[in-house]
């Protein structure tokens, strides 16, 4: 069964379960997911109990919340919408990299399973999402780069953006102004003593910025050797 079977409450449980996974090794609880669907944590508690009996999740009581093998197909199907929704809007459409988010969120659950695979082909097949983030393969494959928080940098590594969360719109949007995207090269600076900040130059142009811990969480990156 394709995804699009799926209700649209269940298309979102799926997909929260996967993202909050993707990227932390923090167990997934019913609260965290009950905060990214965005309802209480009763209401998340009653669809992780019936997607468990569906055979989509598998949470052992006071438990962390998991994918089963269908489960994690369909959220990984739903990923790939919302990550070709969001390239599309960008390369075709010029939007921002901090306003597709929103957008993909409500096109996601509308597209058909033909309008992707068009959308996907128009775009020459890509596979990673304006946010550096990889778009899953038809087949399921997702091939996360090897990359790790621009906060555990070393002072003088040069190293190269791979992936930039989107939770805030308005960090994107800084870091864009500042040349911080997905593809840009960076060298790291020594940062001031206990100041918890990180020094960045731009190789492209030598312009520099400093960020704190919290935006450099958000950045994820790779050496260059």
């Amino acid at each position: 069964m394709s995804v699009s079977g799926l209700s649209k409450s269940n298309q979102n449980y799926l997909k929260a379960v996967w993202v909050l996974g993707e990227w932390s090794n923090v167990p997934v609880t019913a609260t965290l997911i009950a905060s990214r669907v965005g309802v209480r944590l009763s209401t998340a508690s009653d669809a992780i109990k019936k997607l468990t009996e569906k055979g989509l999740l598998e949470h052992a009581r006071y438990g962390s919340v998991k994918l089963s093998t269908e489960g994690r197909a369909h959220a990984v199907e739903m990923v790939r919408r919302h990550r070709l929704i969001e390239t599309f809007l960008v390369e075709a459409l010029d939007y921002r990299w901090d306003q597709v988010h929103d957008e993909a969120e409500q096109l996601e659950n509308a597209v058909s399973d033909l309008l992707v695979e068009r959308i996907d082909a128009y775009l020459g097949h890509p596979t990673r999402d304006p946010h550096g983030d990889p778009i899953p393969s038809p087949d399921g494959a997702v091939e996360r780069p090897d990359a790790s928080p621009l906060s555990e940098a070393e002072p003088g590594a040069r190293v190269r953006v791979e992936r930039v969360s989107d939770s805030d719109p308005a960090l994107l949007e800084f870091l864009a102004g500042h040349g911080v995207v997905f593809g840009a090269e960076l060298k790291i600076r020594p940062a001031a003593p206990y100041s918890d900040a990180v020094e960045l130059v731009a190789t492209a142009d030598g312009a520099t910025l400093s960020i704190g811990k919290s935006a450099a969480d958000a950045v994820w990156v790779s050496d260059l050797a």
